[in-house]
């Protein structure tokens, strides 16, 4: 079987374009940059030039394709307006699905956002869960995985605040959330291909455990020895400074931003949706990474990074 995988230099797309080469698939990468995706042949995997903001660049890379496992996201940053959003997450994918039936695939998988269905004044949702819906009623036999959130996002919002000494930013509305590892997630995308079962099924994707804001600020503290400021706000600000903020074009990125705060603190009965992933998939929740002993690798990695830093710089001065 020959893969096609999209977005294979992301965070979550490398880790699913190394798990396929580990168990023995054929992969070839559409990239737009082959210098900055050169690591990924050094893999194993091909690479084809494409871009899905142009068309023409796209069909040469489906030929002898087996299954497209999609896990192309646009970045939401400063610099990325809308239209940058709707032509990649909507046209783009419009023409990857049209060309996927083409060739009749086997199976077309498709990475998306926990909730997308509930907020279509986030456009990235909007587009998440129109390409949704779209796939749904292609014909095509489909496998949707919809995340909450990685563990690698994690560190960003709470270990590197805490070493630098900066507030940690939590909301007052707390709910326990089941994040996930990335390596973890491309293993539950990898092994749905050959799980019958999981044909033409959507799942909510996870670790086996939820974690809440004030447990995870607490595992930093723990493995990092260090205490943690924290910034306090309620969901109802972040919900009126959205509203606020989408006036104005300049603020239009920060209010997004924003919006996927409300979006993760508004997922009931998510641990009852990930069991059954789990069972589906029949994945042994044993064999999936748990936050807390990915935190503590990870301090002990930076500790240990950080003093040996400290000591270089002291030996320097010394000298």
């Amino acid at each position: 079987m020959t893969l096609l995988i999209l977005g294979g230099t992301g965070t979550l797309g490398r880790q699913i374009v190394r798990k396929a080469l580990e168990n023995g698939f054929q992969v070839r990468c559409i990239v737009r940059n082959k210098r900055a995706a050169n690591f990924l042949k050094e893999w194993g995997a091909e690479l084809v030039y494409g871009d899905l903001t142009l068309p023409e660049t796209l069909p040469a890379a489906f030929q002898g394709i087996t299954a497209v496992i999609d896990a192309a996201t646009t970045k939401v940053t400063e610099e990325n307006d809308n239209s940058s959003i709707i032509n990649v997450d909507w046209y783009g994918k419009l023409i990857v699905i049209e060309l996927s039936k083409l060739i009749n695939i086997k199976r077309f998988i498709f990475l998306s956002i926990l909730n997308s269905e509930k907020y279509p004044y986030i456009t990235l949702m909007e587009m998440k869960y129109r390409v949704e819906k779209l796939i749904k009623s292609s014909g095509l036999t489909f496998t949707i995985f919809k995340y909450a959130g990685f563990f690698q996002s994690l560190i960003n919002q709470y270990a590197l605040p805490l070493l630098e000494k900066k507030p940690i930013l939590v909301t007052s509305k707390s709910p326990a959330i089941a994040y996930i590892d990335t390596q973890d997630a491309a293993y539950f995308c990898i092994k749905s291909l050959s799980i019958k079962e999981a044909q033409n099924k959507i799942f909510a994707t996870g670790s086996s455990r939820a974690w809440k804001s004030e447990e995870i600020i607490g595992l930093c503290e723990k493995f990092s020895g260090q205490k943690a400021k924290t910034l306090m706000f309620s969901i109802l600000f972040f919900k009126i400074f959205r509203q606020i903020t989408g006036f104005f074009d300049w603020s239009l990125q920060i209010s997004e931003r924003l919006a996927f705060i409300e979006v993760i603190n508004d997922t009931p009965n998510f641990k009852s949706s990930i069991q059954y992933t789990y069972n589906i998939l029949e994945i042994n929740p044993r064999e999936i990474l748990e936050l807390d002993f990915y935190f503590q690798e990870y301090f002990e990695i930076m500790l240990k990074t950080l003093e040996e830093i400290k000591k270089t710089k002291a030996s320097i001065i010394a000298t």
